[in-house]
């Protein structure tokens, strides 16, 4: 590590560790420091993502859809519709159309997640405002498939850095866990009403594009970050599995599983170690900080990560995802 960066964090831990009081014993300073530079890395890949999630989108948003009078479907396309109707700036429109959402995701998911998002729509809006992304064509084709295709790039890396740029994922989240509907049914349902005022104030042409823009868009956000609607099925195999189990309680407000399990790797006549495996289920959303905390403990541990495309019972979603930035 940088000797520069390591006195950072040698000093904030100090700091940090002055100002707590209470009963609760505190850990190794040494591990303190090793906490922090874990979190510190995480946080900067998820901010690398981020602004690559930006700049793809960006490129998609001028480099091919709005020059062309093209639009998307989520709340990027209501700003793109109402841009093309009213003329008033897109970058506003992000902003405000997704400004509710926002509120919504920190009530419902999150502070830190929600001041990720806010950064996100942010520095999309300032893109989309300032960088000057020359038109790349004019066929109608090529500006549905490569604009829906770099539009969803950058909403995957942008899910994968622990935040959003088109709030009707957080949406659908929410309804999904008030109603019988899927993620994925909240947000079809979504844009079929917005491909269907796109066909009435626009054209049934800009309609039909716009649809195969989506579909472009939502499988590439799904080759990047395996679908967000998705739940992951995490097997985690370590020796600290202890300390793996109660951080999946304490920090993260999940439960988990702990199988009874031996080493396999032994040869013909030696003793198999009994090891215990861990396993939980969360969300998408929730896979970014998960990996931090496990990296705190054993950033040798072998972790297992499966799509798991619906889940009953459980914590999963009787809880709401726990505010884990705490």
């Amino acid at each position: 590590m940088n000797p520069i960066f390591k006195n950072i964090l040698v000093n904030v831990v100090k700091n940090r560790r002055k100002s707590k009081t209470g009963a609760k014993p505190l850990e190794s300073f040494d591990k303190s420091v090793t906490n922090l530079e874990v979190e510190v890395k995480h946080e900067l890949t998820d901010f690398f993502y981020l602004l690559l999630g930006v700049l793809s989108a960006s490129f998609g948003l001028k480099g091919f859809l709005m020059p062309n009078a093209f639009i998307d479907g989520g709340v990027t396309g209501v700003s793109l519709m109402i841009n093309e109707l009213t003329g008033v700036g897109l970058s506003l429109l992000l902003v405000c159309f997704n400004l509710p959402f926002l509120i919504l995701a920190y009530f419902s998911i999150g502070r830190r997640f929600a001041i990720k998002s806010v950064m996100g729509i942010l520095f999309l809006a300032i893109a989309v405002a300032l960088i000057p992304f020359p038109q790349i064509t004019d066929d109608k084709i090529l500006i549905a498939a490569f604009g829906g295709l770099f539009l969803g790039l950058g909403i995957g890396l942008a899910i994968r850095g622990g935040a959003i740029i088109d709030g009707t994922e957080v949406l659908a989240i929410y309804v999904s866990r008030k109603t019988s509907l899927t993620v994925g049914n909240v947000i079809l349902i979504f844009n079929v009403i917005i491909f269907m005022t796109a066909a009435y104030f626009l054209s049934t042409e800009i309609a039909l594009y716009a649809i195969l823009t989506y579909f472009a868009a939502s499988k590439t956000v799904d080759f990047v970050i395996d679908g967000i609607e998705e739940f992951m099925g995490i097997t985690i195999i370590s020796e600290n599995n202890e300390e793996i189990r109660l951080a999946i309680i304490e920090k993260m407000g999940r439960g988990c599983t702990i199988f009874k399990a031996e080493n396999g790797f032994a040869k013909e006549g030696e003793t198999r170690k009994s090891v215990n495996v861990v396993y939980t289920v969360i969300t998408r959303l929730e896979m970014s900080k998960l990996k931090t905390e496990i990296d705190k403990i054993d950033s040798q541990a072998f972790i297992i990560m499966t799509s798991v495309k619906d889940a009953k019972g459980g914590m999963i979603k009787k809880k709401p995802i726990k505010k884990f930035d705490k």
